[in-house]
């Protein structure tokens, strides 16, 4: 595939911000691919852009002359994109141009994106459904301390998972009401329900599903002064007391299968004690680990995860997510690609989670950006019965 030209602009994601959109032209025509953006991001993400998303766009418009007539004939010769645009551009530009590059490879080889990076893939994830939010995703004074409340159907069927989030869903969406009298009939930004509940609360409710749960509680947009500071009731916890509390939770939550960032993310130290305490559940890293090779590797030294979230635009670079990815599955760590709360109606992060074999899904349950992509797994499982 030869490239011809490259061109970037503005697109609103689903939050109404603005993020960035990536043409490229071939001989087949014009390829485009878009990066979500987060509310609730780690302070080791590579940069979002350069210095803004009015640089970044001047820049790769700037940059285009350069990517005519270069030849990618297959995944690893992304390297030649990234060496083309390295101190030029951020991590959203980074991966929207590398995702348009892999739909223009894919056509031109006549393959699914997928297939460009495992043509045997046969594996498909677990879906992480987000029915209630918290925290920085949802409105209000009173609202739950941690981010996300999530069920986990037990099937890897795309069709099946995706049919009971949306039942589990909607029945909750008829119980809260019984239980939250300030109840309205609202969703965050990432489609899930907003209550006043606080977090053993709505616990409670989500382990009637029978299916096995998760938190995302994102300890860091609540850690002040080394002290997890509670709104909902209010409380401080200490270190030592953050840790008893996540451990009394799964305690009295067996189906409590996955802990999302239970720490703040400095913290490897309280990450491993927790997993060594429960070596049986998911003690999942987001923004202790930033889809990072050397945070990752940090994490394997200090046995700190067996779960490691994917959000390729955190670092940009689709190589370094096969490298991340790479060395989880060489230490045992389950995968978990995950979606932004910002996101658009892209759909590659379908093929990159079944491409390199994620054992989670995280993209909502509910919402048409976030619909797509779990749509796009279930068109998968379709093409391959």
């Amino acid at each position: 595939m030869i490239i011809k030209g490259v061109k970037a602009c503005e697109l609103k994601d689903t939050r109404g911000d603005k993020t960035i959109l990536v043409s490229i032209k071939t001989d087949l025509g014009l390829f485009s691919a878009s990066s979500p953006t987060g509310k609730s991001t780690g302070k080791h993400e590579k940069p979002t852009y350069k210095k803004s998303l009015e640089k970044d766009i001047e820049s790769l418009n700037n940059l285009s002359d350069y990517f005519k007539e270069e030849i990618i004939e297959k995944f690893p010769d992304l390297r030649r994109i990234e060496d083309l645009v390295d101190g030029h551009v951020g991590a959203n530009t980074i991966f929207a141009l590398e995702s348009a590059v892999l739909k223009a490879l894919a056509k031109e080889e006549k393959k699914e994106i997928w297939q460009l990076i495992n043509p045997n893939a046969k594996k498909f994830p677990r879906f992480l459904g987000n029915v209630i939010g918290g925290a920085k995703h949802s409105e209000g004074e009173k609202k739950p301390d941690f981010q996300e409340f999530i069920i986990i159907p037990k099937t890897n069927s795309p069709k099946k998972s995706y049919e009971t989030n949306i039942t589990v869903k909607e029945a909750t969406g008829k119980v809260l009401p019984n239980l939250d009298k300030n109840f309205k009939n609202k969703k965050n930004d990432e489609n899930a329900w907003m209550t006043k509940l606080n977090e053993r609360e709505i616990l409670s409710l989500l382990k009637k599903t029978k299916l096995d749960i998760g938190l995302d509680i994102a300890a860091s947009s609540f850690y002040k002064r080394k002290k997890y500071k509670y709104q909902n009731p209010p409380l401080d916890r200490t270190i030592p007391e953050q840790l008893d509390y996540i451990s009394n939770l799964i305690k009295n939550y067996p189906s409590l299968l996955y802990i999302e960032d239970p720490f703040e993310e400095e913290d490897f130290e309280s990450f491993a004690k927790l997993l060594k305490k429960y070596p049986d559940r998911l003690i999942v890293g987001d923004d202790l680990t930033v889809t990072s090779l050397k945070k990752l590797k940090k994490a394997i030294e200090k046995k700190s995860i067996n779960a490691i979230i994917i959000k390729p635009n955190q670092c940009g670079s689709l190589l370094e997510v096969e490298q991340v990815v790479n060395l989880a599955k060489e230490n045992n760590i389950k995968i978990a690609f995950s979606h932004r709360s910002g996101e658009t109606a892209e759909t590659i992060l379908a093929d990159l989670a079944f491409g390199f074999g994620a054992d989670f899904f995280k993209c909502g349950i509910e919402g048409d950006a976030r619909v797509k992509k779990l749509e796009r797994l279930i068109e998968i499982e379709k093409s391959l019965k």
